[in-house]
């Protein structure tokens, strides 16, 4: 990743090539930001001007040994900490185990979450978390000497995952840090951070990415159609992982729509047969795609509640669902907001304990058929 494909953040950029170049290199920075705004491509970027052996004015050249190697995300005085799942047979594994899979994950999707990552290591139900055996490798790594750099960078994304164990082994490093070692902290929820770690690093706040910057993005990336641009920048928020993914999921949004209209007009109707059939679909969609589902479902009700307060700047919907709404938001006010809410909620976590999801989906639609009425 290189200073010039991040999108927008001139003034961040800016600032953390000029520290390089003042001589100002702090052994620890704090990254902190939102998902999807541009955390960890900054500090890969700014890794890669560290090591690069003929560093421009505006970015690393982009051709030396030490930038062929961070094409690969295979600089030797490179180390990665993030966070794993136990793999099947092997409750040791840490993050060298998955290297090659974070390498093309980074490459493919740098502006990428949590969620994205385990699905792509296939993690199920498993947790994302950093052990605490993980501490023993990050010392062994950074009490070697440097292979090729000045520098041994360690980029350490979302230490809020980190064990306890773990965290405190980080304190003492971050406290009397190996020589010529700098800890890049890419963090989505800082506060989740021990203080006296936090208060060990040099923070760097990286705000929503600019509409303008957002769209010129976009604009590149895919095909859109102009009068769609402007709906999918609201919606993403500042975040280009968002954007992706409200492009990407567009066809599975759909049919999640789909499937919310007609549950709500079967209950309406108190459409028994009709119940039974959609119960019969639901069953054969998948634990997560039902999970996502119930979570999609959650999400319509509380922007047709938000519809009520005529305020457009907080409501999200996009064109389609915005249509059905017009409709629909009446019947979603004060006295069932809450109990919908807690039903779909209910739903999500039974389908989480592995109930039957056929007796799931019925049950809460005859719930909705109720709470429509009330």
């Amino acid at each position: 990743m290189l200073f010039q494909q991040i999108i927008g953040q001139e003034d961040i950029k800016n600032r953390l090539i000029e520290s390089v170049n003042e001589g100002f290199i702090p052994h620890a920075r704090l990254f902190t930001g939102k998902e999807g705004t541009g955390t960890l491509p900054l500090a890969l970027a700014y890794a890669r001007y560290l090591h690069c052996q003929n560093r421009q004015e505006k970015d690393a050249c982009g051709t030396c040994p030490s930038c062929q190697k961070f094409n690969k995300l295979s600089h030797p005085d490179l180390h990665f900490v993030f966070p794993i799942i136990n793999k099947k047979g092997n409750k040791d594994a840490v993050c060298d185990d998955f290297l090659p899979e974070w390498r093309k994950f980074l490459q493919e999707r740098p502006y990428s979450n949590l969620s994205t990552w385990l699905k792509y290591i296939s993690a199920s139900n498993a947790q994302g978390l950093i052990y605490a055996r993980e501490s023993n490798e990050i010392m062994r790594k950074l009490n070697l000497k440097a292979y090729e750099s000045d520098y041994k960078v360690m980029i350490l994304w979302l230490p809020e995952k980190m064990h306890e164990t773990a965290s405190n082994k980080l304190l003492k490093l971050l406290e009397e840090p190996p020589e010529k070692t700098v800890f890049l902290l890419v963090s989505e929820e800082p506060e989740r951070i021990i203080t006296t770690i936090r208060s060990r690093t040099q923070s760097l706040i990286v705000p929503p990415i600019r509409n303008e910057d957002l769209s010129t993005a976009l604009s590149e990336k895919y095909d859109l159609a102009p009068e769609d641009i402007p709906l999918i920048i609201r919606l993403a928020n500042g975040s280009f992982e968002n954007a992706i993914q409200i492009i990407e999921s567009t066809g599975e949004k759909e049919a999640y729509l789909d499937l919310f209209i007609t549950i709500m007009r079967n209950s309406w109707k108190r459409d028994i047969m009709n119940m039974k059939v959609k119960a019969d679909e639901f069953a054969s969609m998948g634990r997560d795609r039902q999970k996502d589902f119930l979570s999609y479902a959650q999400q319509m009700i509380r922007e047709n509640f938000l519809l009520r307060l005529e305020i457009p700047e907080i409501n999200y919907m996009n064109r389609k669902e915005s249509e059905f709404a017009v409709n629909f938001h009446p019947y979603v006010h004060e006295e069932n907001i809450i109990e919908f809410m807690e039903e779909l909620a209910l739903a999500e976590k039974h389908i989480e304990a592995n109930v039957n999801p056929r007796m799931i989906f019925f049950d809460l639609s005859m719930k909705i058929a109720v709470l429509l009425k009330k």
